[in-house]
Parts: structure tokens; sequence; C-alpha cells
């Protein structure tokens, strides 16, 4: 999937963890083998090739995912789409250093991606693309959806505390380390891993950071990050780092990204609506990271720092 994956558990003895490690590391491989669009050989990359020229019927757990990533398309109005295969290649984030592709190349895309230009027909398990030239990308909710199948597998072993990170961007707590009141884990400010902007105990539960810092490529002083606009079909500049808490790895993992994508009035009102979550936006700002919270549970230290007041939400 691009990223490393590490866990931290409590065993009864080290062959117990061995064990219970190897089974949970097996899950991720068996997700990346159905999901993966770097794979021609996956399920998602079959569905890609053949989706156009005919419905293609699927296996229940890949419907489910696609449900799910497109569910949140719906929810977000489209600032979630996992159809921008052929843009993110456009602009250089498949295996390559990054480029800035040129106006032709940007519009002769805007027929070739589209979340309303795919159908999923639950009653046969089908998918079908409205349009030709779409390509999946799981990239902004497969890390999450991994996570929550290896959390699956420690619930099955009856792990009683771990701790997950697709990443370092998308972690999953369970249950907490004996006598804490849960993970701790350091938030980075955007660009600046050596600082810590707010520290929050996780305890089954979820946190995913999506930053511009994560994959990127700069051209004179310009800094190009992999968060792209489905409107605009560039990257996003207004954000730096989005972090989200949710109760799943799915998604914390899109939320975080549908954040990073929506503009000020359209993220408060999403946050909103969804009472089980928090957000820490950290908007570019001039020559700094201005910070936005929705019910973040600690204090936030500003790059100055300066203790910045948590806003909570309603």
């Amino acid at each position: 999937m691009g990223t490393e994956f590490t866990l931290h558990l409590y065993a009864s003895s080290q062959n117990a963890a061995y064990c219970t490690a190897r089974d949970a590391f097996e899950e991720v491989h068996r997700i990346e083998r159905l999901l993966s669009h770097y794979r021609p050989d996956s399920e998602l990359s079959r569905i890609s090739r053949e989706a156009f020229d005919h419905e293609v019927t699927t296996d229940p757990e890949t419907f489910g995912f696609l449900e799910s990533a497109f569910g949140w398309s719906e929810l977000s109005g489209g600032a979630f789409d996992i159809t921008v295969g052929r843009l993110m290649k456009a602009w250089g984030f498949f295996g390559d250093s990054g480029r800035v592709p040129t106006e032709q190349e940007i519009s002769s895309l805007r027929g070739q991606m589209g979340w309303r230009y795919v159908r999923l027909n639950p009653d046969r398990r089908t998918v079908r693309f409205l349009a030709p030239g779409i390509e999946l990308d799981p990239g902004g909710i497969g890390k999450g959806y991994a996570v929550d199948r290896m959390v699956r597998v420690l619930e099955d072993e009856a792990v009683t505390a771990a701790l997950i990170s697709a990443g370092s961007s998308t972690l999953y707590a369970v249950a907490a380390p004996p006598g804490e009141p849960g993970w701790k884990v350091h938030v980075p400010a955007p660009g600046r891993p050596e600082q810590i902007l707010s520290t929050v105990y996780l305890r089954d539960t979820s946190l995913s950071t999506a930053s511009y810092t994560e994959k990127r490529f700069s051209v004179g002083e310009r800094i190009y990050g992999s968060i792209m606009s489905p409107e605009t079909l560039a990257p996003v500049e207004s954000v730096a780092q989005v972090t989200a808490v949710a109760p799943t790895a799915t998604d914390s993992d899109a939320l975080s990204n549908v954040l990073f994508v929506l503009s000020g009035p359209a993220r408060t009102a999403l946050l909103e609506s969804l009472l089980e979550v928090s957000a820490l936006v950290m908007t570019a700002g001039e020559g700094t990271a201005l910070p936005e919270a929705t019910r973040w549970p600690a204090p936030i230290v500003t790059e100055e720092g300066s203790l910045s007041l948590r806003i909570e939400g309603d």
C-alpha cells in the first residue's frame, strides 16, 4: 500500500505476540491483494479495467468497501472521490516524483473521473462505470480499511491492548496499556515533525492525519501536495494538515481527507453533523499554520509556543 504498518501489542508471551502479529500482518497482505491499485491482479484493478465495458460482479467484501467509499463521496458532496486514479497519475503521484500537468491534460481528465459516473447495484453486487477511462484509487481510505481489518483479527484473538499504525498517518488504539487512560499519541506540527502540536490519548478509537507533507514536490518556491480537489483537479493549497478522530480507521482516514478538501463553511457544517468525531484543521496562513478545532480533546500548542484554547462542539 506504499506505506509501513506497525503493531504494538500486549500478550501473555512472546510466542503469543508473534502469532497474533503474524495473523494481523497477513490480513494486511490479503487486503492489499484485494484492493491495491498498484497490483494489476487485484480485484480493484480488475474493476477499473472492465467496469466501463460491462457490469462487473465482485465479492461481498470489495463491494462493501466500495459502498463505504462512495458513501463518503455522497456525504461530502464529492470532496472525497476514489475515481481520481488518472488525476493522481497526471500529477506524478503514482510511483513518480511529481510533475505539473498541462492545461490540456487537466481538461481531458474531466470526463474520466467523478464519483457520480459509478453505479453500484447492491442486489446484484455489481459495479458499472458510466464514463470511459475511470481508474479507482483507494489511497484516501484503503489504509484505514486495512487497519480496521487488523483490529478484527486482534479482537478475534482476544488481545487486551494494542496500537496499530499505518505509516503513522492512520492509527487505531485497542483498549489501553495497563494503568494508562489510553495510548498516548503526539500530533506533530505540519512540516515540523519534531514539534508537538497536541497530545491525545486514544482508546478504542482511531486517529488519522492528512498533510501536505506526506507526498509532495516543489517547483520553484511552490509546494504541491498529493491531496487533490476533485473540483479543481489540482492539489489543495489552503490547508496544511488535518487530524481527525473517529470510531473506525476507515472513517478517520476518509474524514481527514474530506476535511482537507472542503472549504471553511462546508467543513464546519459537516463536522457539526458528525457528533462522534473530533478534528484539528491547520489552515495555511502567511508563513504559518492556524488551528481550527472541533471537539478536540486536548490542548493545542501553536508554532509560536503559545497555548491555544480548544473549541468544543455543541
